[in-house]
């Protein structure tokens, strides 16, 4: 894989450096109430103007129908990446028509675009290979060399992850190329003991990782709403909290391997309950209460780690080499549930191992919470791409990127 300093090093003053960003940011309205993704990326666009590359940005944010939705712009974005490099970025208001040529034509060396949100665009996800790669056609005029740096996206087979590389030279930006790096540490030569904490909402987006990890990991810790699914399998009443029943079959078989390879799987041993999910808007007291993960009662939703819990996974994770956490333990953005998230960060925090948070809620979380990032050994950008990696997929964006 071709790195962006062999890019540098064969000269892109002047030329049209087409970047694959992931700038997906949660947003309130208009602003942005995470800009994660959008800082990780920031270095190699800088690194890219500061030697006379006319960069054009590109990315996804949310889900719109493949058209255009004023909720998904990245106008945002690219406001918020301008702040970041201290310089102004021109915005296209499209993808490929006629505001995304006319503002590419205008950079000049060392200055940075941003275009509209490829998924205004059907080709960009299309399943059809003629459709995404006619819209990869109209993105491959818009630049003279690709970099891809959009790590939460690399798990896609999209037009702008997958098919564009084929058509420009091609490098993986530094985030990339971290990443990577980082998930090689989890997969190759793993220091150990290895714990892994899974939280999260559905045990079936985990069931993957789970498998994967059940012949790699020491230890995996389990949390958040898939923890129903798990404390169900185990013969417990779960009272009205999220489950899955249909996945306590596999549940059940992974517990029987774990137990049959050693691995140890540790679950909630007391949990905190609502009458019902809280209101995040408000922050509204939720009238919580602590009871054994053996003893919920039935008109009662369970919503985070309780304290015992707490102090037992901390602990879990006190003499551990290696450490992966993705996925919250609950509702952290309330604060009476946001504890059992905040003491899985502290435990990472407080480790002399080496940490990786896996993205998305998790990495939101350490944020929100107050965490220093720099305490962690990684926060991924890709929650997604990163489990993916995890289960030993071959992923799209990175298979693209190879020379």
């Amino acid at each position: 894989m071709k790195t962006i300093d062999a890019l540098l090093a064969d000269g892109v003053a002047g030329k049209r450096v087409f970047v694959r960003a992931d700038l997906n940011v949660p947003l309130s309205g208009t602003t942005i109430t995470d800009d994660g993704r959008i800082r990780a990326v920031a270095p190699t666009v800088r690194k890219l103007a500061e030697a006379g590359a006319r960069v054009v940005v590109a990315s996804h944010l949310g889900r719109p129908k493949g058209a255009p939705d004023p909720a998904f712009s990245l106008a945002p974005a690219a406001t918020r990446l301008g702040e970041l490099l201290g310089a102004d970025v021109a915005f296209a208001t499209d993808t490929v028509g006629e505001s995304a040529r006319a503002t590419v034509a205008a950079l000049t060396d060392g200055r940075v675009a941003v275009i509209e949100n490829l998924r205004f665009n059907p080709g960009e996800t299309s399943k059809d290979d003629a459709e995404r790669g006619a819209f990869a056609d109209q993105l491959a005029e818009l630049a003279d060399l690709y970099v891809g740096d959009g790590f939460g996206a690399v798990h896609r087979k999209h037009a702008s992850v997958f098919d564009l590389p084929a058509r420009l030279p091609h490098a993986a930006g530094d985030l990339i190329a971290t990443e990577v790096g980082v998930l090689k540490k989890l997969t190759e030569d793993v220091q150990r003991p290895y714990a892994v904490v899974l939280g999260g909402a559905k045990v079936s987006d985990k069931l993957g990782v789970i498998d994967h990890l059940l012949e790699r990991a020491d230890r995996i810790l389990i949390g958040g709403g898939m923890a129903y699914t798990f404390l169900k399998a185990q013969g417990h009443e779960v009272g009205s909290s999220l489950l899955q029943e249909d996945q306590i079959p596999a549940v059940q078989e992974y517990l029987r391997r774990a137990e049959a390879k050693g691995v140890e799987f540790v679950l909630p041993v007391d949990v905190v309950v609502a009458p019902s999910f809280p209101d995040l808007k408000t922050k509204a007291p939720a009238h919580p209460d602590t009871v054994p993960a053996d003893a919920m009662p039935a008109g009662q939703m369970g919503l985070d780690n309780g304290p015992e819990t707490n102090k037992l996974y901390a602990s879990k994770l006190a003499d551990a080499a290696t450490v992966f956490w993705n996925g919250p333990m609950g509702v952290f953005e309330h604060p009476d549930f946001a504890e059992g998230t905040r003491a899985v960060a502290q435990a990472l925090v407080d480790s002399s191992g080496f940490s990786v948070v896996g993205g998305g809620d998790s990495a939101a979380a350490v944020r929100i919470l107050g965490f220093d990032e720099n305490a962690f050994g990684h926060i991924s950008t890709g929650g997604g791409a990163s489990l993916e990696y995890l289960e030993g997929k071959t992923l799209p964006g990175l298979a693209a990127l190879e020379d």
